[in-house]
């Protein structure tokens, strides 16, 4: 039986409700900040509820742009890259993990472990490390300024692949047995059964994968010189580092919102899907 202590839970229910308050507080003076004029913004007090600029803030970062450099281009150009690059890298992410993972898993070939490892031990490399060698790579291959620049070096993942193998190693040998008396090939037996039991991992990984390749900011600022290519995260960066005037922090806090809002809807609409992938048992 368990006990109702009002206190208990009046203390929970505040801790729970201080930190929404806390996390949701910057949130929504990005919002109000993206709804006023640059007249208010650069004035103190800042405010703390709404304005009326919000149309006129949005319309001009999305759709105009403004300023200097990377916000030349309209906001919707950097978004779409962002979105491209964020799709194109969870997706070759999870197809090359998920069938490295099934090779090494269910192929007996010589030195099949030592590859898996070696594989694993990628993870112990920052991307600092292999930041340059990768450069010279892409830029050898005439990949600078292009999608295929963007999204082909990120493609590899050593933690997904290391996921998928230990999804493997749990489904049943019987099923693996079964699927052979069928009279079902390799390929037959991936896209029929292992693939339709991996969809929650799918689901948890492709949510992973879309944040990692959509706060990309590193990589891209190296292999991209032109304003057409532009990820949402430079062009956000290049406004607020401005050297010869001060940041028009209106139209800054009105692209903050539209940067958040792809994975902010990519959370919400795969929720359930990435919470049973991560605590999912029966698999």
């Amino acid at each position: 039986m368990v006990e109702n202590r009002p206190l208990l839970t009046f203390l929970s229910h505040f801790v729970v409700l201080s930190g929404v308050v806390i996390i949701a507080f910057p949130l929504w003076m990005t919002f109000v900040g993206s709804t006023h004029d640059q007249t208010t913004m650069l004035r103190a007090p800042l405010p703390l509820w709404p304005g009326e600029h919000m149309l006129e803030n949005y319309r001009t970062v999305l759709f105009q742009g403004f300023g200097t450099g990377a916000a030349r281009t309209p906001l919707y150009v950097s978004l779409l890259n962002s979105l491209i690059m964020a799709l194109g890298v969870c997706v070759g992410k999870i197809a090359i993990s998920i069938i490295a993972a099934y090779a090494v898993v269910y192929f007996r070939f010589p030195l099949r472990m030592l590859f898996f490892w070696l594989i694993f031990l990628t993870l112990m490399l920052p991307v600092e490390v292999r930041i340059v060698p990768t450069y010279q790579v892409v830029a050898s291959l005439g990949m600078v300024d292009s999608y295929s620049g963007l999204i082909v070096p990120l493609i590899a993942s050593a933690t997904a692949t290391f996921l998928f193998r230990q999804f493997f190693l749990s489904v049943p040998d019987e099923l693996t047995e079964a699927a052979r008396i069928d009279g079902a090939g390799p390929v037959r037996f991936f896209i029929d059964i292992l693939l339709p039991m991996s969809r929650t991992s799918i689901a948890a990984l492709f949510v992973i994968q879309f944040i990692y390749g959509w706060n990309q900011y590193l990589w891209p600022l190296l292999i991209t010189t032109r304003e057409g290519f532009y990820t949402v995260v430079m062009t956000l960066s290049r406004q607020v580092n401005t050297v010869d005037a001060a940041p028009t922090w209106n139209w800054i806090m009105a692209m903050a919102m539209l940067a958040m809002l792809p994975p902010v809807l990519v959370v919400v609409f795969m929720q359930r899907q990435f919470i049973k992938g991560l605590v999912d048992t029966e698999k």
